[in-house]
């Protein structure tokens, strides 16, 4: 039994699919079809159950799952654990982040990872929680930070320390700028610049409730910059996340009640990464931690 093999049957297992897992993995679809009946072989059982529209894990599948886990785990530790040095950690980290507060600390990670590895570069990638997940699940990023909900069966992750206030971007000429907070009904009839996504869906529309049809959104944006510019050309009064910045002739009202959204830093759950990606990720793991119990 290869532990490329193993590989091959934990992404089956995680993506439910074949193509899907195919393609994450680099390889055709029979390829992996194959590989995965001749280790049902090998061990002489059924590892998934077939439809027509997804697969599911037999109970010796899941028994092999905890097992892969355990195995690829122990070969990653045990590659790790051969860096005699720690100067001999390299390479390039990718991670995708939307904007948010949170991201002064990933910052704050990287820069305090930099002073023992300094040898380490990184890529960021901006762009809001759909994008980065699907450049995850592609293999172009080693890790994002999202807004939750995070899926747990897709993805290993840290909380951030901070929370994410929405609120409304006024104009000083908008009838709204003289408020202390606003409120649902304060937002009828008015045209709004918002983020992209399904808007009813979405977590502002939900706080929206009844008053959402009664909202005209002008316009959408998938990052607040953007966002704020159109807003400053009174296309509509901007409904965004607050950040450590401000824009020029806008004010930030925050919404009432509180709407809040928390964060995290994930990667993908049974994925064999670099020593420098693990080694980056256990790093952020314990800085977080003790952020969090300094908070207590």
């Amino acid at each position: 039994m290869e532990l490329r093999v193993l590989n091959y049957f934990l992404a089956v297992a995680r993506e439910e699919n074949f193509t899907k897992a195919a393609n994450m993995l680099h390889v055709t679809q029979p390829t992996l079809s194959r590989q995965i009946a001749d280790l049902e072989q090998e061990l002489g059982v059924k590892l998934f159950v077939r439809s027509n529209y997804n697969i599911v894990l037999t109970e010796d599948g899941m028994i092999l799952k905890r097992s892969a886990q355990e195995i690829l785990s122990l070969d990653d530790k045990t590659k790790r654990d051969f860096i005699k040095k720690e100067e001999a950690l390299s390479g390039t980290i990718s991670i995708g982040s939307g904007e948010f507060r949170s991201t002064e600390y990933l910052a704050k990670i990287i820069a305090e990872f930099r002073k023992k590895y300094p040898n380490v570069k990184y890529e960021i990638y901006s762009g809001n929680a759909t994008n980065i997940r699907d450049y995850i699940e592609r293999g172009f990023l080693d890790m994002g930070l999202m807004s939750e909900p995070v899926d747990m069966r897709k993805y290993n992750f840290v909380n951030m320390p901070v929370k994410e206030q929405w609120g409304v971007f006024a104009t000083s000429d908008s009838s709204l700028a003289e408020k202390e907070s606003i409120r649902p009904e304060d937002l009828a009839g008015m045209s709004v610049v918002t983020a992209t996504g399904d808007f009813n869906q979405s977590r502002i529309g939900k706080w929206l409730g009844d008053y959402k049809d009664r909202v005209d959104i002008a316009a959408a944006a998938n990052l607040p910059y953007n966002e704020a510019v159109l807003a400053k050309e009174n296309i509509g009064v901007m409904l965004s996340i607050s950040l450590n910045c401000t824009y020029e002739n806008l004010r930030f009202i925050p919404l009432q009640p509180v709407l809040e959204i928390s964060t995290v830093l994930g990667w993908k759950k049974d994925q064999i990464f670099s020593a420098t990606v693990s080694a980056f990720m256990d790093f952020a793991a314990q800085y977080l931690k003790s952020i969090s119990c300094n908070k207590i």
